[in-house]
Formats: structure tokens, C-alpha cells, sequence
């Protein structure tokens, strides 16, 4: 389903550059909480679609998205900058209906998610290594590299800025991204999704997969492929997510 509200599926995961349906079949209601209306629905995602994603980013890893070179990584965010600026007022209508705040900070949200992508494109082909004082006839140096398949978890209050500082800094070093929102605010992360695909990233360097902290997050924040975990919410949660990962 495309909703009126968004030029992008909004009822379905987006894994391995396509958008496609839980493999539940089910689905999650979406409510402006402005007004306590329901407008649409996110797909309700489970461990089979995170199974699925982790599978996706790890042939990105091996495939097209691990061949780039850092500054070509650089350029590809670059260009998803300047697709959410032509995108503002979009995203921030979006925003404002999804979570239940003036368009005012939804413009804000936006325009600091493009300033991320615009910051980490630039800084891709800047992380250098160290040269190590050592013996003579030694070379010692260090060498920075990806961690391999990145989980990612944002909350529902700032959903924009939050998954552009943690998936923007990943792709910029390389990462291929699982990306599971909060129920409550899913719809701009399947926009920056889409905007990625637009952009040029290869399938599977970003995927995303909406549903329920204790199902589609559970399965992310536990699975034994996913090298690096960021999150950000409660204490609580936080501290299931830290035992988990």
C-alpha cells in the first residue's frame, strides 16, 4: 500500500533494495496521536524478516556495497543529502502526522538528517590508520575496517535525526545496515529508505524492517550475525537489548 501520506510503500519491509511484505503477512496499525486517527499501516516484522535482512546485508558486504571505495561511499551519501533536501516539506508533513509534532520541528528533523548524511559523506575517505614507532625493518600500522552487518534501533521521538547520525556514521565506514523503528513512528525510515535506493546504494546496504520491540527488535538486538548494535531509548530496554546483544 502507498499511502497518501507518502510516496513509498508503507506497509511493507524494505530488504535487499526491494520492498516486500512481512513473512507474517501481517501488519501494525499507523496513528496520528494528534488527533488519535489511524492513517495507514507498517508491516509487522518478525525474526524471518530480520533473518532475511541480515542475509541481504551480508551479500552487500560480499557483493556490490563492500567493493566501493570510501570516497565512493562518500559520494553515495552525498547524493541521499540532497535527495531528502528536495524531500523537506515531504518528510516533514510526514513526521509531524507519524509522531504528533509541529511541521516546524519536523522540518528541522529533516533538514538535521540531510546535515548527517552531508557530515559523514564527507568525513568516508578522511578515517585514516596510525604508523606505529617500532623496530627497525618493522612496519606497524592499523588498519580501520568495517564491523561487518550493523543492528540498528531508534526510538519514535526523533526518528529522522536519530537514524541519520547512526546509519549515516555505519555506511559511511562501510556497514551494511539493519534498521528496525520504532512501531509508534516507522514512516521516515522507510522514506530514507526509499531516497537510498534512490540515491544509488546498492541492495542490501540499507534495509529496514518495521514491527514490535519484542519481536522484530528482540530478533535484531540477539542475532548472532549482527557485528555492532546501536541503540538508542529507555534504561530498561536498553539493558534487555545490552544482555541480549
Amino acid at each position: 500500500m502507498t499511502s497518501k501520506l507518502a510516496w513509498f510503500e508503507t506497509d511493507k519491509c524494505f530488504i535487499d533494495g526491494r520492498w516486500v511484505a512481512a513473512r507474517s503477512g501481517a501488519r501494525l496499525p499507523v496513528e496520528d496521536p494528534s488527533r488519535g486517527v489511524e492513517i495507514g499501516a507498517i508491516a509487522r516484522g518478525t525474526s524471518a524478516d530480520i533473518d532475511a535482512a541480515v542475509d541481504a546485508a551480508e551479500r552487500a558486504l560480499a557483493g556490490e556495497w563492500g567493493r566501493l571505495t570510501a570516497t565512493e561511499r562518500g559520494r553515495l551519501l552525498m547524493k541521499l543529502a540532497g535527495l531528502i533536501h528536495t524531500r523537506i516539506e515531504d518528510l516533514a508533513r510526514i513526521e509531524a502526522i507519524d509522531v504528533g509534532k509541529p511541521i516546524k520541528q519536523g522540518r528541522a528533523d529533516a533538514l538535521a538528517m540531510a546535515r548527517y548524511m552531508e557530515f559523514y559523506g564527507g568525513a568516508a575517505d578522511e578515517v585514516m590508520g596510525e604508523t606505529i614507532p617500532y623496530l627497525a625493518g618493522y612496519t606497524v600500522y592499523t588498519l580501520r575496517e568495517p564491523h561487518g552487518v550493523t543492528g540498528h534501533i531508534v526510538p519514535w521521538n526523533y526518528p529522522m535525526q536519530i537514524a541519520g547520525r547512526t546509519i549515516g556514521a555505519a555506511l559511511a565506514m562501510g556497514n551494511a545496515c539493519v534498521l528496525k523503528p520504532a512501531e509508534e513512528a516507522c514512516l521516515t525510515s522507510l522514506a530514507l529508505a526509499d531516497l537510498a535506493r534512490e540515491a544509488g546504494f546498492p541492495a542490501g546496504a540499507l534495509n529496514i524492517v518495521p514491527g514490535l520491540g519484542e519481536e522484530a527488535g528482540a530478533a535484531l538486538a540477539g542475532h548472532p550475525r549482527v557485528r555492532h548494535l546501536s541503540f538508542t531509548g529507555s534504561v530498561a530496554v536498553g539493558a534487555l537489548v545490552q544482555a541480549a546483544a
